[in-house]
């Protein structure tokens, strides 16, 4: 394969493996976590770095669920997440926020017009920039949609926090495909409130393509699969083509698999929902038969909610079954409301959504240029593609009679999603590798605009459809005044769903009319023109990074003449680039250094003139080069702009607050929780044990259940509502009655244990001591006589002990405890063992008698030795500083 093959110059290596292997030192926390934010359900997996436990992995709830419902909601002073938001939904619908990512930079308008179908009763409001915002139910405080998905993904955290144990932060958030520009910035925005790292975002179904092509070999050959999500409020099929190619490493030649996102296509307004919301029709008419009288269950929004609920059960039960019924309790006035459907009547009821659901698939594979044979897969995804009727039309497309489900509906994207965050972090080293490159999902065009300004032989086209991520454009404009730039969508090319216009950023560029006025009196060489550096984020955001004037100017200048026949010069003029100081101010400064410069120049060469008469001077034409930075100043207006920095910092404050209310909350919970039960199990322990009796007095025991019925009865009165701080005083107080109490209690049995097994040690040491005396003589007599001194000294304090505890009546602090007969034993043990380790002496080896020298025989002196001894010439004579063989030789294991 060609080296300079585009997949494989821009691959990213991700890395799965049983084991993750560390760069260097292991860290102390988990190295990221990975977040699958979905209109309904929140999923997250966590890439632990804890031995002993599985590299990557999916945190559940506290109810041990692997999802968990999208919800934020406020209600009676509280703020609920989540499983706890869930719980209050059929009784205040009002107060339960759902499907709040899609409402990330999306006007008021477009929002409500999104909730009426849904018969979501939200108080949407417009915030300061006329986006949407939610008031909630105090009538007063109103919540931008971005502190509203922050409280969605720092629950997501708190759940990665309790998977680890442990601190975590860098985080990688999925995306659908369809996020636009704005709708990215505020999501990034949104993990920011809520304290997250994100190191980058990532397209749903690329974290899909990552999980499916991981742990499979592509070099005996290419395919093309195809990835089918349909979700909760939403479809799109994506064209993935996967390959591999041979690389070099270490001498060795490996294949390395890759894929690129070829082609993505969509339906916003699509997904199960859409299913239930055709049933929930169904059923509300029925029910509006039965009551008559022209009633419309639908203005009631307690009893849509409701009807919802156990609309969402009955199609699940549809996808299993033939028929399903839906029993709603007092869904309307104390008024039960049963029914039945057929998965005939329902797939009627849907007859239009089938076809609609083939839409996607059938684009992303015509646009391809492929046919369905082509198709190596269809993978589904996404927990509406379980309805049998969608599997059933996608497989009569296709002309096949299974379709592919190799990947987990629900988490194939959030553990795709966590070997992307694993290769983007640091010290994580993966033992198998994929290259990826996805692109953008739409077109994006560059706008100019201002005076005299000749646009004709400019490409405005800055971001071409599918382009990779991450990358970096220029542009270059012939132009001597301020002008703006601005960003849009292609307008014949499909939109962000809610925008009101193409248009998405606008900036102005500041700078270079000043630059041109204090230029344009020089010689200029070449029109003035400005320079545009754009990038292409891995996360999909465009930015406008920098842009910068450029002036050519020639001069003539004089300079010493040069000997034509030494140095073999040329008449060629001189370039020079001068690149100027970020500030404005800066080009005088460094037009100044260079007449400085130039002034040297001629002084030191007016020197070397009076030093030699023989050097002249002459002119040449020299070329600069003015490089000036100019301002960029935002002008983006409308629902799609961020957060100020003052608006951000206020609701970071916002929540912040919440959190603090929240864990102070969740303490209460758990200290009534903790004071509830001590009452519970200790009047149990009171009522039903008879050795209470033998530690206690009648009037103990009265006074202490007196006090626990006091404490129980203020538990349910004026406890109801009462701080932390107020259980934990009360359940201190009980603790300090019965602790003294239980602890008599404990030790009525655990004392005699003790001590028989004090005496059992004792009456074994004997032995012992005979066994050092016969078998270890080298043990010091010493050592065994301290070791008897102090089992003898133990043997009389549990004798004077025991005595004092018979005459201490039962119901008295005991006189000793099984611990302190512990603590003496365990001392006398350690002894023992200590001395039980002492070594037997190595026998002494007498030295041979030293033979004497023969008469006339070489002198053993070792001052001779150095002379007798001839050196090593190889080693001797060699240079310190020079390498010796051995170093120069390379090693095989590096």
């Amino acid at each position: 394969m060609n080296p300079n093959h585009p997949i494989r110059s821009t691959m990213l290596p991700l890395i799965l493996s049983i084991a993750i292997i560390l760069s260097s030192v292991v860290p102390t926390e988990p190295a990221v976590w990975t977040v699958d934010l979905g209109s309904e359900w929140t999923k997250v997996a966590v890439v632990n770095l804890r031995p002993g436990q599985t590299p990557i992995s999916v945190a559940i709830n506290e109810m041990s669920k692997r999802k968990s419902p999208s919800l934020v909601a406020f209600h009676g002073g509280s703020r609920l997440v989540a499983e706890e938001a869930a719980g209050i939904v059929a009784r205040y619908p009002d107060k339960v926020y759902s499907h709040v990512r899609d409402f990330l930079a999306k006007p008021a308008s477009h929002v409500r017009d999104l909730l009426r179908p849904m018969y979501l009763p939200f108080d949407v409001v417009e915030d300061h920039r006329g986006a949407a915002a939610i008031r909630i139910d105090d009538g007063v405080t109103v919540y931008t949609v971005e502190e509203l998905v922050a409280m969605v993904l720092r629950y997501g955290l708190s759940l990665a926090e309790s998977h680890v144990k442990g601190p975590v932060k860098d985080a990688v958030v999925t995306v659908p495909p369809w996020f636009g520009q704005a709708e990215r910035r505020g999501l990034l925005q949104a993990a920011q409130l809520a304290g997250i790292n994100v190191l980058a975002l990532i397209n749903e179904h690329a974290g899909a393509a990552l999980q499916y092509g991981i742990d499979k070999d592509f070099s005996n050959g290419s395919r093309n699969v195809v990835f089918y999500d349909m979700g909760a409020s939403s479809t799109y099929a994506a064209l993935v083509y996967f390959s591999a190619y041979d690389t070099k490493e270490f001498g060795k030649t490996v294949s390395v698999n890759q894929f690129q996102v070829k082609d993505i296509r969509w339906n916003t307004g699509l997904g199960g929902q859409t299913m239930e919301l055709r049933l929930v029709e169904y059923f509300a008419d029925e029910f509006n038969k039965q009551i008559g009288s022209g009633f419309d269950v639908r203005k009631y929004p307690k009893a849509m909610a409701k009807l919802k609920k156990q609309v969402k059960r009955t199609k699940e039960i549809l996808s299993a079954n033939t028929a399903a019924q839906l029993s709603v309790e007092s869904l309307y006035e104390e008024r039960d409301f049963r029914s039945t459907i057929t998965r005939e009547k329902f797939e009627e009821l849907c007859g239009d959504l089938w076809e609609q659901s083939l839409v996607p698939l059938k684009e992303v594979i015509q646009n391809s240029g492929l046919k369905t044979d082509d198709i190596y897969a269809v993978e589904l995804i996404g927990g509406a593609t379980r309805v049998p009727k969608i599997q059933a039309k996608l497989m009569e497309f296709l002309g096949r009679k299974d379709l592919d489900k190799h990947l987990d509906a629900d988490e194939a994207i959030v553990l795709g999603a966590a070997l992307h965050a694993a290769n983007l972090s640091d010290g994580i080293k993966l033992n198998r590798r994929l290259g990826m490159i996805d692109g953008s999902s739409y077109c994006l065009i560059m706008e100019l605009d201002g005076p005299d300004l000749v646009k004709d032989d400019i490409d405005l086209l800055l971001v071409p459809r599918m382009k990779k991520l991450p990358s970096k454009m220029f542009r270059s404009i012939r132009h001597d005044k301020d002008f703006e730039v601005s960003f849009s969508y292609e307008s014949s090319g499909v939109l962000p769903q809610g925008i009101s216009s193409n248009k998405f950023a606008q900036f102005a560029v500041s700078g270079l009319a000043d630059a041109s006025t204090k230029y344009s009196a020089r010689n200029l060489s070449a029109p003035i023109k400005a320079n545009l550096h754009f990038s292409l984020s891995r996360s999909g955001i465009l930015s406008f990074d920098r842009a910068e004037a450029v002036i050519e100017i020639s001069e003539w200048v004089e300079v010493p003449k040069k000997n034509l026949t030494s140095d073999n010069s040329t008449n060629a003029t001189t370039n020079i680039t001068v690149e100027a100081n970020p500030a404005n101010s800066s080009d005088e400064t460094q037009e100044s250094l260079n007449i400085e410069n130039g002034a040297n120049e001629a002084s030191n060469s007016s020197a070397e003139v009076q030093n030699d008469a023989a050097i002249v001077m002459e002119k040449k034409l020299k070329k600069r080069t003015f490089r000036v930075p100019l301002k960029i100043v935002e002008k983006t207006v409308g629902p799609g702009t961020s957060l100020s920095k003052e608006a951000f910092s206020e609701a970071k404050s916002r929540l912040e607050a919440l959190d603090k209310k929240d864990a102070e909350r969740k303490r209460t919970a758990e200290l009534k929780n903790s004071l509830e039960e001590y009452i519970y199990a200790t009047r149990d322990k009171l009522e039903t044990s008879d050795e209470i009796a033998k530690i206690s007095t009648e009037d103990e025991r009265r006074s202490f259940v007196e006090k626990l019925e006091e404490v129980q009865e203020w538990l349910y009165t004026d406890g109801e509502d009462a701080p932390a701080s107020k259980f934990e005083e009360r359940l201190n107080m009980l603790k300090a009655i019965g602790d003294p109490l239980f602890f008599r209690l404990s030790e009525l049995s655990a004392r005699p244990l003790a001590y028989e097994h004090a005496q059992t040690y004792l009456g074994e040491l004997p032995k012992i001591v005979s066994g050092w005396e016969a078998n270890k003589s080298w043990i010091p007599k010493s050592k065994i006589d301290e070791v008897l001194s102090e089992a003898d000294k133990v043997k009389k304090w549990l004798e004077e002990k025991e005595t004092l505890q018979k005459k201490n009546p039962a119901f008295s602090t005991p006189v000793f405890t099984s611990e302190e007969i512990y603590d003496k034993v365990f001392q006398l043990q350690d002894k023992v063992s200590t001395i039980n380790r002492i070594p037997k002496p190595k026998p002494k080896i007498e030295k041979p008698p030293k033979e004497e020298p023969k008469s006339g025989g070489e002198s053993k002196d070792p001052s001779n030795i150095s002379e007798e001894v001839p050196p090593k010439t190889d080693q001797a004579t060699e240079d310190p500083g020079s390498p010796t063989s051995e170093e120069s030789d390379p090693h095989d294991e590096l």
